[in-house]
């Protein structure tokens, strides 16, 4: 009796030692996890809110494209420029929400409304509790990057339909410094990241455009309007994406001769066609899926094509040409592109 008894007990402390050592387990997986999401509402607000500049690396495949970006916060008043540094000049100073691209080989400036909040370091636009309902988010590794130390953050997918990402972010202020974006196996199919980076102390001349001189530029305004688009609805549209917003753009396509094909520019005697463009926007908060939506125009062919993390499906349907574009697996533009629906009313 003293023996079973001893051995009853003994059962009981085990069950409650287990029970202890589990429900420890689990406390420290959710503590885990509110601190990644607590690290990703840093990265939110650390690139709308400290004054920045510095040089960034963005890698797709086997191409590399270099760019400078200065984000600078004077009160209510944000100014920002990002500066193209491969092929040809390109600079983009954006004033709040007014952009204001510079090309000076044309001698034009494009002057559009800010439509999206995404330039890197800024690429995060959702609550981290709502991307936890599609991603296994986590704290990972500390290293550093940029001469930065930095803590990362790995966002697994919890289906096939959209990728991963691993974001590192400076362990001081929780700027973003390198994100990377994961296939299903884990292996990077691009990323951008700072190779040199100064927070705090931003010159207030360092977000004025470099071309002080603009008399006589072109200016060009985007015309662009928010509108609804009744009729079309995608069915099939991957868990957690949202529709953002539906707009209508014109877009000119201007004509270059066989010999100028190479560079783009067009003689001053073209003139260029101009057509009308619908677009649906569709966001998890950190990918993006684009609906383009035209008549038929011109011959066009029916196919599909990947540019690192971007795939890109071009389809007829009915009198109307369509272009699904995405930062997603080619699975998902395939759903999305095989379910809109047309219904004139």
């Amino acid at each position: 009796m003293r023996q079973t008894l001893l051995w009853f007990k003994f059962v009981v402390v085990l069950s409650s030692f287990i029970a202890l050592s589990s429900h420890a387990e689990t406390s420290s997986r959710a503590g885990d996890k509110q601190d990644a999401q607590a690290w990703l509402r840093r990265i939110h607000t650390a690139a709308q809110t400290l004054n920045y500049s510095g040089t960034f690396v963005y890698q797709q495949s086997n191409q590399i494209r270099t760019s400078r970006i200065t984000h600078l916060l004077e009160g209510r008043n944000e100014r920002e420029k990002l500066e193209i540094l491969d092929g040809k000049p390109r600079e983009y100073v954006r004033n709040n929400e007014e952009i204001i691209c510079y090309v000076p080989e044309l001698k034009t400036l494009l002057v559009e409304k800010r439509v999206t909040q995404d330039v890197f370091p800024a690429i995060l636009a959702a609550n981290p509790a709502d991307l936890a309902e599609h991603y296994h988010i986590r704290k990972a590794e500390t290293g550093r990057v940029a001469g930065f130390d930095c803590q990362s953050v790995v966002l697994e997918p919890k289906d096939n339909l959209r990728y991963g990402y691993k974001l590192w972010a400076e362990k001081t202020t929780g700027l973003l410094l390198r994100a990377q974006t994961l296939d299903e196996r884990g292996e990077v199919v691009e990323q951008i990241a700072f190779t040199q980076l100064a927070i705090g102390n931003v010159d207030r001349a360092k977000v004025k455009p470099s071309f002080a001189n603009t008399a006589g530029w072109h200016v060009e305004y985007a015309e662009m309007a928010a509108v609804t688009l009744t009729g079309w609805s995608v069915k099939a549209i991957p868990s957690g994406f949202r529709k953002i917003r539906e707009m209508k753009r014109i877009v000119s396509d201007t004509p270059a001769p066989p010999e100028q094909a190479s560079n783009r520019v067009a003689p001053v005697a073209a003139r260029p066609t101009q057509r009308e463009v619908s677009q649906i926007v569709y966001s998890d908060g950190l990918a993006a899926i684009s609906v383009f939506i035209e008549p038929i125009s011109q011959s066009r062919t029916e196919g599909s094509m990947q540019q690192g993390a971007m795939n890109i499906t071009g389809k007829r349907q009915g009198d109307f040409w369509l272009t699904i574009v995405g930062e997603v697996p080619a699975a998902a533009i395939k759903q999305v592109a095989n379910s809109i629906e047309f219904k004139p009313r």
